[in-house]
C-alpha cells in the first residue's frame, strides 16, 4: 500500500466512522479537533487503525501525533516498519 492509498483509507474511515465533513480534513488540521476525540474515541481510533492497516496501536503512540499529516506519517511509517520486518 502506497502512502497516497494509506492517506485515502485514512480519510475514508474519518469520513464514514467518526462522522467528519471531508473538507475539514486537511494534513495541517488538528487531529483530536477534527475528529472531535475523546478518550473513547481514541480507543476507536486505535480499533479502525488496527482493523484496517493490521498492525498493533500502543496508547503511547498518539503523544507525538498531533495533526493529521503527524497521523499519517504515523500509519505510514508503521506500515513500512511491518512490510521490512
Amino acid at each position: 500500500m502506497n502512502q497516497q492509498e494509506i492517506i485515502t483509507k485514512i480519510n475514508a474511515f474519518m469520513v464514514n466512522d467518526f462522522e467528519v465533513d471531508e473538507v475539514t480534513i486537511t494534513p495541517e488540521a488538528n487531529l483530536k479537533e477534527t475528529l472531535d476525540l475523546d478518550s473513547l474515541d481514541y480507543i476507536d481510533l486505535v480499533v479502525v487503525i488496527e482493523q484496517n492497516f493490521g498492525f498493533k496501536v500502543k496508547p503511547e503512540d498518539f503523544q507525538s501525533i498531533t495533526t493529521i499529516q503527524d497521523f499519517y506519517n504515523y500509519v505510514f511509517t508503521r506500515m513500512e516498519v511491518a512490510h521490512v520486518g
